[in-house]
């Protein structure tokens, strides 16, 4: 392979070697008697470089954007923001406001002039948000972002000609951001359909949409990855596309260059809030399947197993033995849910859906979730180190609870592990840590307890495999894994209400 110096270094030489044309013309000319060629001299001696190749893509897309743009809409919406007559800031304050007490001599004056009728009650706060979307069927059903119609209280879509139509939400779902409009106005809509295949990474992109209220607008790309995780939610797995998306974009569709959508825009990479030419957009397999329920049902139930999971780092793996960081560690499997009914447990490492490997937590809970509720899927997964499958009947995924964490406070009692900078008391001495394990009551922030990613307020529950019934059991398990011969602990860590698994080394450095 050549370096990027080797490049510039051969392109002035290939220039200072440049054949005569009289050469040229003679070597050409061996070469089509040699082969018996017959074709006239001046063919093939000004024949192009690229002839013979495949066109890489359309001379035009217009052709393509004419069928498909009349199915493409700017969504318009009008909010009304909740009154703030009692809020966090304080009461009757308007929002943004730092925290203030009633007696602060700042507090009346924000209260009178910051959102307050003439006798003292809250004024809503209206507001009107724009973006775009796509109709699916001829009767108006519109696809759109859950982002661009949530807390909307009116809703309108404008139609390609210019004409302004009411909508009304039929469902929307915030997990993938996705959310499914009906035009109320009874007509024939022009519509378009999602993809059958996915597209590959390199794959020619059209994106048609609403960027800063600029209906209409066409931008074209490649799709530049697959399977991105931003950070939005549980079951990420957004193509990233170059085509130029701006705000106002959100729930437009992204098109293959047969017309067929393969994405709904929904955000972008920007430090400055314009395109740089890293947008995201809802694969049409994902899609599909939420749309279908919420126009069937308004609403998207998923497959649920009951457990806790996090990634196999490489500690974690050398821990437990294995020979690779695919899959999902299972940090807890709630008791009475289906996967702990079918026999998986706290430490065990799922590594296939029937049949269908899964590289992480992602991929398992995208798995899970879209099989439903009431299948049954077959589990594929590590147990102490042997491969063993379950058949697991799906529960509903329940609504989410947040947890919440109240570290304790430091006690008498303390068990210093002065090496990986921390210090622990028996869980029982710490007000709702639970009767089980040891807390961390001191954590140093640049010692390797804190790198691995405990947290002040964490309560160790096992240690090496063993359940922690006090802080010397942890001692005991780090002695017992250096004669072993083990160069990590794996540790199973209560944060709040969730669990998690972490390594720590037996010899920090």
């Amino acid at each position: 392979m050549l370096s990027l110096s080797s490049l510039e270094t051969l392109a002035p030489v290939r220039a200072r070697r440049a054949t005569p044309r009289g050469m040229l013309l003679g070597a050409v000319a061996a070469l089509a008697l040699s082969t018996g060629m017959t074709l006239p001299l001046a063919a093939r001696a000004e024949a192009p470089v690229t002839q013979g190749m495949a066109a890489v893509g359309p001379a035009s897309f217009a052709d393509m954007v004419d069928r498909v743009k009349g199915a493409v809409v700017s969504v318009k919406v009008t909010t009304v923001d909740k009154a703030e007559g009692d809020t966090a800031e304080g009461p009757g304050l308007p929002p943004g406001m730092p925290p203030m007490s009633p007696d602060d001599p700042l507090y009346r004056f924000f209260k009178r002039f910051g959102g307050q009728g003439p006798h003292g009650e809250a004024r809503p706060h209206k507001g009107q948000a724009q973006g775009s979307g796509f109709i699916i069927s001829a009767d108006g059903y519109v696809v759109t972002n859950n982002h661009v119609v949530e807390n909307a209280t009116e809703v309108s879509v404008t139609l390609d000609a210019g004409k302004t139509v009411s909508a009304k939400v039929l469902g929307s779902d915030k997990k993938t951001d996705l959310a499914l409009l009906k035009i109320s106005e009874a007509g024939t809509y022009p519509f378009v359909q999602f993809a059958a295949e996915t597209p590959r990474v390199g794959d020619w992109v059209i994106a048609v949409g609403n960027p800063f209220g600029l209906g209409g607008t066409v931008t074209a790309g490649i799709v530049s990855a697959r399977g991105r995780d931003i950070g939005s939610g549980p079951y990420d797995d957004y193509l990233q596309i170059d085509a130029p998306v701006n705000r106002g974009n959100s729930g437009g569709p992204t098109f293959n260059n047969k017309g067929e959508v393969v994405g709904v825009n929904t955000a972008i990479f920007s430090p400055s809030g314009g395109s740089v030419g890293i947008g995201f957009a809802i694969p049409s397999e994902v899609a599909k399947d939420v749309v279908g329920a919420l126009k069937d049902k308004g609403t998207v139930t998923r497959g649920f197993i009951g457990v806790q999971i996090q990634p196999v780092t490489q500690d974690i793996a050398d821990s437990l033995g294995l020979k690779s960081t695919k899959g999902a560690l299972v940090a807890q499997a709630q008791a009475d849910r289906p996967a702990a009914k079918a026999g998986i447990s706290s430490g065990d490492v799922i590594i296939a859906v029937n049949g269908d490997k899964v590289d992480g937590p992602r991929e398992l809970s995208r798995k899970i979730a879209a099989l439903g509720p009431d299948a049954t899927a077959e589990l594929t997964y590590i147990h102490n180190g042997s491969e063993k499958k379950a058949s697991v009947k799906l529960g509903q995924l329940p609504n989410e609870k947040e947890a919440r964490l109240d570290a304790p406070k430091a006690k008498a009692g303390k068990t210093s592990l002065a090496k990986f900078g921390m210090s622990l008391v028996p869980a029982s001495d710490v007000p709702n840590a639970g009767s089980e394990g040891a807390a961390v009551s001191d954590l140093d922030p640049d010692g390797v307890a804190a790198q691995k990613g405990l947290r002040p307020g964490d309560v160790i529950l096992d240690a090496g495999g063993k359940p922690v019934t006090s802080p010397e059991d942890i001692v005991t398990a780090f002695d017992t894994a250096r004669k072993d011969g083990r160069t990590a602990v794996l540790l199973r860590v209560k944060t709040g209400d969730n669990t998690h698994f972490l390594a720590l080394p037996t010899n920090p450095s």
